[in-house]
C-alpha cells in the first residue's frame, strides 16, 4: 500500500503503542511507521508497556510476546482485566500454534511473525486502523444518539405542557408525564383511549368539529376547550390544544389511512384566563363595591336606549348621591368610609329588579338604570324605596351611623333621547334636591334649564373634565427687575369645555371650591406643573421657580401637607424651587393646624407667599407668626400707580413693611414700563403682568429665558 493511500485512511488521528524488549526493534518499527505519518509511541518492555496503557489511550499496540519479566501474554491479560479497548497486532518470533492461539483468545486482531515483511506489516496496520477508528466512530455517533434520545425524552417529560401522539384512530398512543401532573391521570392509563375520552362533554361538539379540519389542514392547528381532570376537584382547568400531523408520504401529506396520526400538546391557560377574566372585570366594575363601573353602565344605557326606541317604551335612569358621607369619612377615615360604601351598595341592589343596573359612579355617587318602565310613578315607587332603606342605620364595627340620599331621576324620552342627556338631567335634578335641603328625590323637568342650572352642569362637566383632562396649564413669567430675566412663572389653570370654549379661572373656581372639585383640580395642576417644569430643570432651565395658587379648600384637607410632598417626591420635584401661593384669610382664622401644616411645608425648603395682599384683614401679627416668604401685592394697587398717590403709598408702605420683615415681594397686573419703572424704583424684587405677555406656554417662555435678553425689549401688550 502506497503512502498516500495510508493517508487517505485518517492515519495522522490514531495512536500506535509499540511494545518490545529489543531496542533496534522499536526503533525499526516506529521509523517504518511514521513515514505513513502515524502518531507513535514506544515502551521498552511488558512493564513499560502497561505503565503507559494506565495513563494513555492508543488505538493499536503492536505487542512482542516474548519479553523477560512482563510477556505479551501478561499485557494482554492486563487489557482485558482492565477493559482497555486497544486493538492488538501480535508482531513476534514465537509461532508455536499455542502461541498463536492464546493472543488471539487474548482477542489479538493479527499476529504477523519475525522478522516482519514491511508491505504485509503496513498493510495490516492500516486495516486495524481503519476499523478501530470506525468502531470510534460509530460509537461516538451511537453516543450522541442516545444523548440526543435523553435529552428529547428529557424535554418532552418535563415540558410545562401536555405532550401526546395520536394514533390513525385517534387514540393516544403516547402521553407524556405531564398528565399526570395536571389533570391527575397515571401515564399510562389512557394509551389506547381516544381523545375525547378527557374533554369535557359540553366542549365535545366544538373539538370533534375542530379534530375532523385539523386532520385536512396543514400547519399547526390551535383551539381552547376545557380538559376533565381525574379528580374530585371542581375546577375547571382550561387548554389551548395545539395539533400538528405527522407527514408522512413525499407529498407532505397524511397518508389516508393514517388519517388521525397527530402530534399535539395540550397547554394549561387556566391562570392566563383567569387573569383576563379578572381584567377585564376591573375594567368595568368597581373594586370596592363590585359593582359595574362607569364605563359599564354607559354600555347597558345604550343598549336599553336602543330597545326602548325599538319597543316604543320609557326607560329611566338615577342618580343618587349619599348626605354627610364625608362627614363620616372625615371622622372615621377612609377605612370605614370603604366599608359604608359596601354597605349603601347592598342595600341597593336588594332595593331593585334582576335586570337593573345599579353602578358606582365615582365616590358617594350611584348610577340606577330601570329599563321598561312604565312610567314615572314607577321610578319614584323606586326611589321612594331606596330613601327609606338608606335612612336606617348602619353598623360599622361599634359605631351606629345614619346618611340619607339626594335622588335625580331622567325619565326616557321626555327627559333625554340620549345617553349622555339622561345622566346629565339626572344630575342636575340630583343637585336640585341638594340644593333645597336634601334627602329626597326629584325628577328632571325643562324649567330646571335656567341660571341655576347652568351651573350645576357646569359643576357636573367638572367631574368628567377631571378624567378627560380638559383642564390646562399656562405659565406667566415672573420676572426680576433687576436683571429683567425670568425668575420663576405662575401656574395658571384654564379649562377648555368642549362646548363652551375656553374658560377662565374665574367663570369656574367657585364652583369648583363649593362641591370641593377644587381638591381635585389643584392636585392635578401642582403635579402637572412639577413634571413640566422639571422638564425644564433638566433641558437648560435648571434655577427655574414654580408659583401655584391653592385652594382653602385644598389646604383644610387633613392630608394637605402629604399630599404635597407625596407629589415632589414622586415627580422628583426640588421643594425649594417651589412656591405656594395662599390667601390671607387662610392665615386670619388663627388656626393652630393650619399653622401647623404651612410649618412642616416650610421644614421641607417649600416657599410660601401670600396672595392678593393687601385686599385682606391684613395684620402684622400672622406675618410674624407663620412661615411665610413673599408677599404679593394685588393688581388693584398697581393699576392705580402714578394715577393716584394714596394708592401709590399704599404699595410704598406694602414694600417697606415686606423689607423690613426680610420678606421677598412680588408685584401683580404689571400692564405698562411706568408701573415697571416705579416699582423698580422702590426695590420690589420681581414683577408679573401683560406688559410681560399673557400666561402662555412653557416652549415660548423658555425662548425667552435662553436668549439671555431683556425682557422689556420685545414685550408688548396684547
Amino acid at each position: 500500500m502506497s503512502t498516500a493511500e495510508v493517508n487517505n485512511n485518517n492515519s495522522g488521528e490514531a495512536r500506535i503503542l509499540l511494545a518490545d524488549d529489543d531496542p533496534r526493534m522499536l526503533d525499526s518499527l516506529s521509523s517504518l511507521l511514521r513515514l505513513y505519518d502515524y502518531q507513535v509511541e514506544t515502551a521498552l518492555g511488558g512493564q513499560n508497556a502497561i505503565n503507559r496503557l494506565s495513563s494513555e489511550q492508543f488505538d493499536l499496540i503492536l505487542l512482542d510476546l516474548k519479553m523477560p519479566d512482563v510477556t505479551g501474554h501478561d499485557v494482554m491479560n492486563f487489557m482485558s482485566q482492565n477493559n482497555i479497548n486497544t486493538m492488538t497486532i501480535v508482531v513476534s518470533g514465537e509461532t508455536s500454534m499455542d502461541d498463536v492461539s492464546k493472543a488471539l483468545r487474548h482477542g489479538a486482531y493479527d499476529y504477523l511473525k519475525k522478522p516482519y515483511v514491511p508491505e504485509e506489516l503496513t498493510a495490516t496496520v492500516n486495516n486495524a486502523i481503519r476499523k478501530k477508528l470506525l468502531e470510534k466512530s460509530n460509537h461516538l455517533m451511537q453516543s450522541r444518539l442516545n444523548q440526543s434520545e435523553r435529552l428529547h425524552r428529557f424535554i418532552v417529560n418535563n415540558s410545562p405542557d401536555i405532550i401526546f401522539i395520536l394514533d390513525n384512530k385517534g387514540h393516544f398512543s403516547f402521553l407524556n408525564y405531564k398528565i399526570e401532573a395536571l389533570l391527575g391521570y397515571p401515564k399510562g392509563s389512557l394509551t389506547g383511549q381516544h381523545i375525547t375520552s378527557i374533554i369535557e362533554e359540553d366542549e365535545l361538539e366544538k373539538i370533534n368539529y375542530f379534530f375532523e379540519n385539523s386532520v385536512n389542514t396543514s400547519g399547526i392547528q390551535t383551539i381552547e376547550t376545557v380538559l376533565k381532570a381525574n379528580t374530585n376537584s371542581r375546577s375547571i382547568r382550561h387548554f389551548e390544544l395545539s395539533l400538528y400531523p405527522i407527514e408522512e408520504d413525499d407529498n407532505g401529506k397524511l397518508n389516508t389511512n393514517q388519517r388521525y396520526r397527530i402530534y399535539g400538546t395540550a397547554r394549561d391557560i387556566t391562570d392566563r384566563m383567569e387573569a383576563e377574566a379578572f381584567i377585564n372585570f376591573q375594567a368595568y366594575h368597581d373594586l370596592l363595591t363590585r359593582l359595574p363601573n362607569r364605563a359599564l353602565f354607559k354600555d347597558r344605557l345604550s343598549v336599553a336606549i336602543t330597545q326602548a326606541q325599538r319597543n316604543n317604551t320609557e326607560l329611566a335612569v338615577m342618580f343618587i348621591d349619599l348626605d354627610r358621607f364625608k362627614i363620616i369619612n372625615d371622622s372615621l377615615g377612609h377605612t370605614m368610609g370603604d366599608r359604608l360604601l359596601q354597605s349603601v351598595a347592598q342595600r341597593l341592589q336588594a332595593c331593585i329588579r334582576k335586570g337593573d343596573t345599579l353602578s358606582r359612579f365615582g365616590g358617594d355617587e350611584f348610577t340606577l338604570l330601570l329599563p321598561e318602565v312604565k312610567n314615572a310613578d314607577a321610578a319614584v315607587h323606586i326611589a321612594e324605596k331606596i330613601l327609606v332603606d338608606i335612612k336606617k342605620p348602619f353598623q360599622l364595627g361599634a359605631r351606629e351611623v345614619f346618611i340619607g340620599a339626594s335622588v335625580g331621576i331622567a325619565i326616557y324620552p321626555e327627559s333625554g333621547d340620549d345617553m349622555d342627556a339622561l345622566i346629565k338631567n339626572a344630575d342636575i335634578a340630583m343637585y336640585r334636591v341638594k340644593k333645597t335641603g336634601k334627602d329626597g328625590y326629584q325628577l328632571f323637568n325643562k324649567e330646571m334649564h335656567n341660571a341655576s342650572t347652568e351651573r350645576l352642569m357646569l359643576e357636573q362637566d367638572m367631574r368628567r373634565a377631571i378624567d378627560e383632562d380638559e383642564f390646562e396649564i399656562c405659565y406667566q413669567p415672573q420676572v426680576d427687575t433687576a436683571t429683567q430675566k425670568i425668575y420663576g412663572v405662575e401656574a395658571l389653570i384654564r379649562w377648555n369645555h368642549p362646548s363652551l370654549g375656553r374658560l377662565s379661572p374665574i367663570e369656574f373656581i367657585h364652583i369648583a371650591e363649593d362641591c370641593r372639585l377644587i381638591i381635585e383640580i389643584d392636585k392635578h395642576t401642582l403635579r402637572k406643573a412639577c413634571r413640566e417644569i422639571s422638564h425644564y430643570h433638566k433641558n437648560g432651565m435648571p434655577e427655574l421657580r414654580l408659583a401655584v395658587n391653592l385652594s382653602p379648600v385644598m389646604i383644610e384637607k387633613d392630608t394637605f401637607v402629604d399630599d404635597i410632598l407625596t407629589t415632589l417626591k414622586e415627580e422628583q420635584y426640588p421643594p425649594s424651587l417651589l412656591e405656594l401661593e395662599i390667601t390671607e384669610n387662610i392665615l386670619m382664622n388663627d388656626s393652630k393646624d393650619v399653622k401647623e401644616k404651612l410649618i412642616r411645608l416650610a421644614n421641607e425648603g417649600i416657599n410660601l407667599a401670600i396672595d392678593d395682599f393687601g385686599t385682606g384683614y391684613s395684620s402684622l401679627s400672622y406675618l410674624q407668626n407663620f412661615p411665610v416668604n413673599t408677599l404679593k401685592i394685588d393688581r388693584s394697587f398697581i393699576s392705580e400707580i402714578k394715577n393716584s398717590e394714596d394708592d401709590a403709598c399704599i404699595v410704598n408702605a406694602i414694600v417697606s413693611m415686606a423689607k423690613g420683615l426680610k420678606m421677598s415681594i412680588i408685584a401683580e397686573g404689571v400692564e405698562n414700563q411706568d408701573q415697571h419703572s416705579y416699582l423698580k424704583s422702590l426695590g420690589c424684587d420681581i414683577v408679573q403682568g401683560y406688559l410681560f405677555g399673557h400666561a402662555t406656554s412653557l416652549d415660548q417662555l423658555a425662548q425667552q429665558f435662553s436668549s439671555d435678553l431683556a425682557l422689556l425689549k420685545d414685550a408688548s401688550i396684547s
